[in-house]
């Protein structure tokens, strides 16, 4: 099994900036990619970004340029770096973690964006 827990979430004014943590333990192999999605009110659960254990990197169009992933294995922690946040980035953001064809997700941290 696989337990994440994400941090860093809050309110925040548009422009301003966040950076999200997601901390994974128990049974992880070597090779795992990690990601971030989220879920606005009334919408379903979309892609944010994710990273593979070589560092290879996917963002989602509408984050690109904004947001940045990056990992620590030695932690077994990913992080979202969010800049220039808009009204539309209000989600619960849920971190995951793949490997060996199961995905496992965290509870969710709640973003805010609201002037």
């Amino acid at each position: 099994q696989v337990q994440l827990v994400e941090s860093g979430g809050g309110s925040v004014q548009p422009g301003e900036s966040l950076r999200l943590s997601c901390a994974a333990s128990g049974s992880i192999f070597r090779v795992y990619v990690m990601g971030w999605y989220r879920q606005a009110p009334g919408k379903q659960r979309e892609l944010v970004a994710t990273i593979t254990s070589g560092d290879t990197t996917n963002y989602a169009d509408s984050v690109k340029g904004r947001h940045t992933i990056s990992r620590d294995n030695a932690k077994n922690t990913a992080y979202l770096q969010m800049n220039s946040l808009k009204s539309e980035d209000t989600a619960v953001y849920y971190c995951s973690l793949s490997q060996y064809g199961i995905t496992y997700w965290g509870k969710g941290t709640l973003v805010t964006v609201s002037s």
